[in-house]
């Protein structure tokens, strides 16, 4: 097995019944991220991964849109939009592996309108836990081959 750096994490979050939080590490397991308030509710969604470059493209059409506003749990500084399902990645001591594309949802509309369209197919990837284990602000991530 071959390890590729491709990116690092930027930014975590997890969502509780009162919003989204934003800390510097994760504590994941096969259910999920544990202190997320969908944890262990599916487990082909329960990580989502958003990019830079989608914050970057709603900027770019002039929409203010604060990180988590994607709902992801890790933000981070790769595009990995093109990852299809079955690929893993190795993100601090953990392994994740890619389920599915996110589907566009409506509370992006929340933050703005033409968000929907705009990232219709740059929203983000879900991923599923393969190991558990915790995850930090700043972490390497690693494609594995």
């Amino acid at each position: 097995m071959s390890l590729t750096n491709i990116g690092k994490i930027i930014e975590l979050f997890y969502s509780t019944k009162d919003g989204r939080v934003n800390t510097t590490e994760l504590a994941l397991d096969e259910k999920g991220v544990i202190e997320d308030k969908y944890y262990d509710k599916d487990i082909q969604r329960s990580v989502l991964i958003a990019s830079l470059a989608s914050y970057q493209l709603a900027a770019d059409s002039g929409i203010d849109a604060p990180y988590s506003s994607l709902g992801e749990n890790i933000l981070i500084d790769y595009k990995p939009y093109h990852l299809t399902p079955g690929v893993r990645l190795k993100v601090g001591e953990l392994i994740l592996e890619i389920s599915q594309n996110c589907t566009l949802c409506k509370s992006l509309a929340k933050v703005d309108a033409r968000l929907p369209k705009l990232l219709k197919d740059d929203r983000g990837v879900f991923a599923k836990v393969i190991s558990s284990g915790i995850i930090h602000k700043g972490d390497n991530i690693y494609l594995l081959k």
